[in-house]
């Protein structure tokens, strides 16, 4: 029997159906679904973010959506002060909580905690983006190499968010990023019993589900959405989402109301922001792969959702049903 409020919590890959099956199994359970999503939380970016739509959110209780204007950066750290108090709301008023999505960051904050970890320093923040400007990432990353080489070969050369981040922690503690540090509390550790469910799909369906989302976005305004965006200064966190990013630098190159924008955008970018989503799902699949104690479910093509949800709720919730 259990004694400690459960957390489920649905992972995988874009466009695996996290969306639909949190929604049925929120159904069947009495449950709220918060979002695990690091782009869901900004407003506006509706279309490329693949955003439960406004009659899903009716159906379900949805946390974690809208939260911040897209010029505002949004820490993990935001993010898990937000999810375990709405995790406490929702326990509180005799629901389930459903933590939903991809973003493996904002899931391992939630069952591991996090490490106490400096914040920002404008100064260092500002001195290491003139050496970046001056000397070019390469330079970075081999710094960061004879500082720190196992944080450095984690995050690898193409991450230069990361490796600026990583930089700026030894900067500000002198503390090489890679030490383990005694972390904030996991929901095991908060008295929760965390269930991990991983969405298994086939590659090539999926990537196909991908190919077909984008032409969904494209036909329900992608691009008026992105000329709309492209007049506000995006936060640094904003700017990094899949589907914006592939086209956005051209649309701020042109104000996003040039015609040659707009047929490139139609075009190229439509390309681009495929196979850009493609790689990001197959970064996302290696991630969780990685990740300790998801109990993954192989959802085959042309299967209904009601089915994987009701093979869910019997085979891995027995004590929720």
């Amino acid at each position: 029997m259990l004694t400690s409020p459960v957390v489920l919590l649905i992972v995988g890959p874009t466009a695996s159906g996290k969306t639909s099956l949190s929604i049925e199994l929120a159904k069947r359970l009495g449950g709220e679904i918060i979002s695990a999503d690091s782009m869901l939380v900004y407003k506006g970016m509706d279309i490329g973010t693949a955003k439960p739509s406004l009659k899903e959110r009716l159906k379900i209780p949805h946390h974690g959506i809208d939260l911040v204007e897209p010029t505002r950066k949004f820490s993990v750290f935001q993010y898990r002060q937000f999810a375990l108090k709405t995790i406490r709301d929702v326990v509180s008023r005799g629901k389930v909580p459903i933590v939903v999505g991809g973003t493996g960051f904002y899931v391992r904050a939630l069952l591991e905690g996090l490490s106490p970890l400096p914040g920002a320093d404008a100064k260092i923040r500002k001195k290491l983006e003139r050496e970046l400007r001056q000397e070019g990432p390469e330079r970075l990353y081999k710094r960061l190499l004879k500082i720190d080489p196992k944080r450095a070969r984690d995050i690898g050369p193409h991450n230069v968010r990361r490796v600026m981040r990583a930089l700026e922690i030894y900067l500000v503690s002198g503390r090489k990023p890679s030490l383990p540090a005694a972390p904030s509390p996991g929901l095991r550790e908060l008295g929760y019993c965390p269930v991990v469910i991983g969405l298994n799909r086939d590659r090539a369906f999926l990537y196909e589900e991908i190919n077909r989302r984008v032409e969904r976005m494209f036909r329900k305004g992608l691009l008026a959405e992105i000329k709309k965006l492209s007049k506000k200064r995006l936060s640094e966190t904003a700017r990094q989402g899949v589907g914006y990013k592939e086209i956005l630098a051209d649309a701020l190159k042109t104000s996003g109301l040039a015609a040659e924008w707009e047929r490139r955008a139609r075009t190229q970018g439509r390309d681009r922001i495929k196979r850009a989503t493609r790689r990001f799902a197959k970064r996302q699949w290696t991630w969780f792969k990685k990740e300790k104690g998801i109990r993954w479910v192989w959802w085959p093509e042309g299967l209904p959702t009601q089915a994987v949800a009701e093979f869910v709720q019997n085979s891995m919730l027995g004590p929720l049903s």
